[in-house]
């Protein structure tokens, strides 16, 4: 029986910098009440460039650190994270649920499309990695897939140009570069939320988006039902955000992610 100091324990939420905090964000929108712990890598960003060796290394050097300060689920807001080193989390963790950002989207995608076609918007690492693919394939041998990098929506998101012609003009020419339509886009970086509004309006009525910022939060919710972890309490939940280098940058281009207005003083540097 899970005791109710387990069920008040936060939530950890890792990531190699600051795409991460659009799960935060709609973690904490659909569940209110619980108290959220991010932590971003970014003395070490980014994980895309590293081997898969360092990515792990650096994955579990970070999330030891909040299962030290107590939490009892994490989440790993991270693509390139979620595509290589899930399993070795997961084992490092254990008894502690893992969810990564991959597996939730490929079935939201496969459950929204069945025997579909698939467009994956990442960045190269995610691509190169083929995580989204395979997550599809094994989920429906009837899909088709293909993924495509789309390196600069990283830099609008971080810089706030999020909208207007540059941006649909950048969103327009990827896509005609992926070959064009599909039944179900797939956002495959957590930054890409923040450019919804313009891969929407270049997209087909009947094509369906699928985030991993929103299906993450909605597995999150499901996983702490089934397991009798979610919080009782009826206080609304905190946010503590920490990073392991870059408060004042972390802080300027994670309110837009985040929605609000960040100071660096809201953000704690930690050393790994």
């Amino acid at each position: 029986m899970i005791d109710s100091s387990t069920k008040s324990l936060p939530i950890g939420v890792f990531d190699s910098g600051v795409g991460g905090l659009t799960v935060l964000k709609a973690v904490h929108e659909a569940l209110p009440n619980e108290d959220l712990i991010y932590l971003g890598d970014t003395a070490r960003l980014p994980y895309g460039t590293k081997s898969p060796t360092s990515i792990s290394r650096y994955a579990c050097q970070a999330t030891q650190h909040l299962q030290q300060a107590g939490i009892k689920l994490l989440i790993v807001a991270c693509n390139t994270a979620s595509a290589v080193a899930l399993d070795a989390l997961r084992e490092q963790m254990a008894p502690l649920p893992v969810i990564g950002v991959v597996e939730p989207g490929a079935t939201a995608a496969v459950s929204a499309c069945p025997a579909g076609s698939h467009l994956v918007l990442a960045t190269e690492a995610t691509v190169r990695l083929g995580a989204y693919r395979k997550a599809i394939e094994a989920r429906d041998a009837d899909a088709s897939v293909r993924e495509h990098a789309c390196e600069m929506l990283v830099a609008l998101a971080e810089e706030g140009w999020t909208n207007g012609d540059i941006a649909t003009a950048i969103v327009r020419r990827y896509l005609d570069d992926a070959g064009g339509d599909a039944d179900c886009v797939i956002l495959g970086c957590t930054h890409f939320p923040l450019i919804r509004e313009p891969i929407a309006a270049a997209l087909s009525d009947k094509a369906v988006i699928v985030d991993s910022a929103s299906t993450t939060a909605a597995v999150t919710a499901q996983t702490l039902a089934e397991l009798d972890l979610a919080n009782a309490s009826s206080e609304p939940g905190t946010l503590t955000l920490w990073a392991t280098d870059g408060a004042t940058r972390f802080a300027r281009v994670g309110g837009q992610f985040l929605g609000r207005a960040l100071e660096p003083s809201d953000v704690t540097i930690v050393d790994l």
